[in-house]
C-alpha cells in the first residue's frame, strides 16, 4: 500500500473521530516509508509522492492543493502549535523537489503559489508567486517563464 493510500485512510479515520486508529494508521506509514504525514492535514487526494515520500515531515498546518508532486526527504512546516492560525498553503499544481525545505517563521503563514517549482534542496521562507520557480541555497526565486523572456527581451537579450 502506498503511503498517499495510508495517509488518507488515517485522515478518513480521524474524519470519523476514530483517532486512535488514525494514529495507528500514520505510524505504520512511519515505520514503512519513514515519514511523518499527519492525518490532520488538508490535503488533496491527489497528492503523489516521489520516491515513495520516504523521509518526508509534513506539520498540522499545512494545506496542499490538487495535482501536487513531492519528492522524497522534503520537509514543510510551520514554526507553531498545531491549530494555529499560521500556515502553509501549497497551492494546485507545485511540485517540491527532493530535500526541499518549506518553513513558515514564527507568527506568519507562507503561500506557495499555483504551479510553482520548489527546486531540489531549496530553503523557502517567503511567499513563492504562481509560477514561480526556487533553487539554490541561499534560495532565490526565479520568476514565470513569460516573464523572463519579456524580461530578456526588454534587455536586448531575445528569447
Amino acid at each position: 500500500m502506498s503511503p498517499q493510500r495510508l495517509w488518507r485512510l488515517s485522515a478518513a479515520l480521524r474524519r470519523r473521530r476514530l483517532t486512535r486508529l488514525a494514529f495507528l494508521v500514520k505510524k505504520i506509514n512511519s515505520a514503512i516509508y519513514h515519514n511523518s504525514l499527519p492525518p490532520g492535514v488538508d490535503f488533496s487526494p491527489d497528492v503523489w509522492f516521489g520516491h515513495h515520500g520516504f523521509g518526508t515531515i509534513i506539520h498540522s498546518n499545512v494545506t496542499i492543493g490538487r495535482e501536487v508532486r513531492i519528492w522524497h526527504n522534503v520537509l514543510i512546516t510551520v514554526h507553531a502549535e498545531v491549530g494555529a492560525t499560521e500556515r502553509v498553503t501549497v497551492e494546485d499544481g507545485v511540485h517540491i523537489g527532493a530535500h526541499a525545505v518549506i518553513i513558515a517563521p514564527r507568527g506568519r503563514s507562507l503561500t506557495i503559489g499555483r504551479g510553482a517549482r520548489i527546486g531540489a534542496g531549496a530553503l523557502v521562507k517567503d511567499d513563492v508567486p504562481p509560477g514561480a520557480t526556487v533553487v539554490g541555497e541561499p534560495s532565490h526565486v526565479l520568476p514565470p517563464h513569460e516573464q523572463r523572456d519579456a524580461v530578456k527581451a526588454e534587455e536586448g537579450g531575445g528569447v
